[in-house]
């Protein structure tokens, strides 16, 4: 009677186990999927990145309401970023800020020890010399600063636009 007991709780503890086992399975296998689309993406250079958070150099980080975006299309950037910060050679009524259309050059992609991809690239407008680093993670999350000659750096976070295929 015993044995029978204790067969009928393993059996319970399998059927109990079984759909756990196979959630965790395919959260990893979501996991995969989403790490080679964001791949594929970056490797297409035809993407963008949806920024939340802005970081000046002095103060706090800025949740930001408003969609800013970041978008590279083959050989130009589109940068829609807000600027919070210490400007020291601007034109009069304060220029376009990080709000510009320019070519790409210095372009560069190149996977760190941690599998995330860090994009480097320079853009030029009439205002100033941007240099842009971006590090997308395999999760889509992304961060980005921005070095300036005419003002202070900033930083973003933000995430990889991914549109899903159904």
């Amino acid at each position: 009677m015993r044995t029978k007991k204790q067969i009928f709780m393993l059996l319970l503890a399998l059927l109990v186990g079984i759909p756990t086992l196979s959630a965790q399975q395919s959260k990893k296998e979501k996991k995969e999927q989403k790490k080679e689309a964001v791949m594929k993406l970056i490797e297409s250079e035809n993407y963008k990145i949806d920024v939340n958070t802005a970081m000046p150099m002095r103060g706090r980080s800025i949740p930001l309401t408003s969609s800013y975006s970041l978008t590279i299309r083959n050989d130009s950037v589109i940068s829609y970023l807000p600027y919070y910060g210490r400007a020291y050679g601007i034109p009069y009524g304060g220029g376009d800020g990080l709000n510009f259309k320019a070519i790409l050059k210095e372009y560069n992609v190149e996977m760190d020890k941690k599998g995330n991809a860090v994009i480097k690239f320079v853009a030029r407008n009439p205002e100033d010399r941007y240099e842009f680093r971006a590090k997308v993670f395999p999760n889509g999350s992304a961060s980005i600063d921005v070095n300036m000659q005419n003002r202070q750096s900033i930083s973003f976070q933000g995430e990889l636009d991914i549109k899903e295929e159904k």
